[in-house]
């Protein structure tokens, strides 16, 4: 009997070592498969990052670490979609605001006619055709003018792409705000869709059938970047990393740096980045004397929008 007692603590110690040993093996597979998920992160980054030149308008430079608010030019550009190879133009035009104080963001769609000042082209012109002129440079500055605001990140998304960095996501699930078919597709006003790649393009680009017209187009399509949003900030994207980053890395250019997104990741910045409320420029259109149609941005609505952004901004 003293000799099995003898014997009682090794077992104990025994299943110890080997629990630890499990523990130490599960620690090390998650370190390998983080650092595997960074360091493929990293390289998309490399891939996707351009730096731009912009006017300066925000006295100091956007420190992340300190959850300031910021915001975000997103380009939807037509190059490479139904074919096209040339610059194109910004085919779709929001500033994005993210506010990690109020865990609150703001997606601001601009009518891609809307007639401004196209800055370092010394014209008055549609604003869609600012990145047609000079490229996402020219697309900031004008935009910056026109909402006066500063405009801290960019993010250009080729149409084409759309389709495949839905389809990474794994699909989005979308309601309709009306009726209509296009491209083989039915769309329900009020019903819950879930779209592959191809259905999510047709939903975001039918326009000619849209009592709204281009507005309403703008509207699907920030149906359809909240979609993707929603998804990408999911954790089954651990799962599916891989793919999101390809289809990112082959049509999405972008400054925000790695840094960037490992100071995105608080979550605060996360809390406000699922907290999204979406807003229109109004306005109406019509044709001037050259025969062509732009929007026009009353005084009173371009100052509502510009008071709305300062305020997420939190700029003086």
């Amino acid at each position: 009997m003293e000799e099995n007692r003898r014997r009682r603590p090794r077992k104990k110690r025994t299943g110890l070592k080997i629990f630890l040993m499990i523990l130490l093996v599960g620690l090390v597979g998650v370190f390998i498969y983080v650092w595997n998920i960074y360091s493929h992160v990293d390289q998309a980054t490399e891939k996707v990052y351009e730096s731009v030149e912009v006017d300066p308008i925000r006295g100091n430079a956007i420190v992340l670490d300190n959850e300031e608010p910021i915001s975000i030019l997103l380009l939807g550009v037509d190059t490479g979609d139904l074919g096209r190879v040339e610059q194109g133009r910004s085919d779709s035009i929001m500033v994005a605001t993210i506010n990690p104080s109020t865990k609150k963001s703001v997606l601001m769609s601009i009518p891609r006619d809307t007639y401004t000042e196209i800055i370092g082209h010394g014209t008055m012109d549609k604003i869609n055709h600012a990145y047609a002129f000079g490229g996402t440079s020219m697309a900031i500055n004008s935009v910056q003018n026109l909402l006066d605001i500063p405009i801290d990140y960019y993010v250009t998304v080729n149409m084409a792409g759309i389709k495949e960095i839905v389809d990474a996501v794994g699909g989005v699930n979308v309601v309709s705000p009306l009726t209509f078919s296009t491209e083989g597709y039915q769309f329900t006003a009020g019903e819950t869709t879930h779209m592959d790649g191809e259905m999510a393009l047709a939903f975001a680009r039918m326009r000619y059938d849209d009592p709204e017209g281009d507005t309403g187009r703008q509207e699907r399509q920030r149906l359809i970047i909240e979609g993707v949003i929603d998804e990408a900030i999911s954790p089954k994207t651990l799962l599916n990393y891989q793919k999101i980053l390809s289809s990112l890395s082959n049509n999405v250019q972008t400054n925000f740096q790695m840094s960037d997104y490992m100071e995105l990741q608080s979550n605060r910045y996360l809390s406000a980045a699922g907290n999204i409320v979406s807003e229109q420029i109004g306005g109406s259109g019509y044709t001037l004397d050259d025969g062509i149609w732009y929007h026009f941005i009353p005084d009173e609505e371009l100052a509502r929008v510009q008071a709305l952004l300062h305020e997420e901004l939190e700029l003086d």
